[in-house]
């Protein structure tokens, strides 16, 4: 096929991706609010929330992890996950879960998906709760693309992909500060490098933030993604960087 694939950044670490006629999302999560968080920017379109052909989950925790909003996307929706996930969905009432460990693939249409691994925690809080692993996803048709879900750096993210047309890195999370398994703007830029993808967009910001904060710390939704961009001028200068607002999306032509 030579189609564009078609990204539409919903927010947070959110995205609708339509690659050679699969539609997958990941990490679905179209609430206004979670715990003391409120959403800002673009609220979620009706057909955002369309029935897709997969739902990507890359871990547990509440942001990725959102039990309403997988169900607003239809009743027996197929769900990839990584292992000791099923256990917890099904619980929860959620089948048609397939878990795949780091290095493990399943075909969705002509895609092919494979975990690859993640520097991320994968304990579901805010209590002790369910443990899973955590994972990022290469999917791969006609063109390449790297979801890393919730991560840090790791040894082995410049072999991931051979050839990779998109990167899809988190830059920030919710709050004033990044604690352990994140990158932050600086360590995207060099995740960018080591992965050498032909368009890198970056996630996870710009969508959920403490309501109380937002007058003294909301530069914090806006300036991870163009501190991201200018890392990757000056790292991996061959890398086109397109920052969408949440409610945006773009298409990527082969290449």
């Amino acid at each position: 096929m030579n189609e564009p694939i078609r990204v539409r950044y919903v927010g947070h670490a959110t995205l609708r991706l339509e690659i050679d006629g699969v539609t997958l999302i990941t990490d679905p999560i179209f609430r206004r609010r979670l715990l003391h968080l409120r959403r800002h920017g673009a609220e979620p379109e009706p057909g955002d929330r369309a029935r897709p052909d997969a739902v990507l989950l890359s871990h547990l925790h509440l942001d990725h992890t959102d039990l309403r909003s997988l169900r607003e996307l239809g009743e027996g929706v197929p769900v990839v996950a990584p292992p000791r996930a099923a256990e917890f969905l099904g619980r929860k009432g959620i089948g048609r879960v397939t878990e795949l460990a780091v290095g493990d693939s399943h075909a969705v249409g002509g895609v092919r998906i494979t975990a690859t691994p993640a520097a991320h925690g994968g304990r579901r809080h805010p209590v002790v709760g369910h443990r899973s692993s955590t994972v990022g996803y290469e999917v791969a048709g006609s063109q390449t693309i790297y979801f890393a879900g919730d991560t840090d750096l790791f040894d082995e993210m410049g072999s991931l992909c051979e050839r990779l047309d998109l990167a899809l890195l988190p830059v920030w999370g919710w709050g004033t500060s990044l604690g352990e398994g994140h990158l932050d703007p600086r360590r995207a830029a060099e995740a960018v490098a080591r992965l050498r993808p032909r368009v890198a967009v970056p996630i996870h910001w710009g969508t959920f933030f403490p309501y109380l904060l937002r007058r003294r710390h909301g530069h914090l939704l806006h300036d991870p993604p163009r501190e991201f961009a200018e890392a990757v001028a000056r790292l991996a200068p061959g890398v086109e960087v397109r920052v969408l607002e949440p409610g945006s999306d773009t298409e990527l032509a082969p290449g």
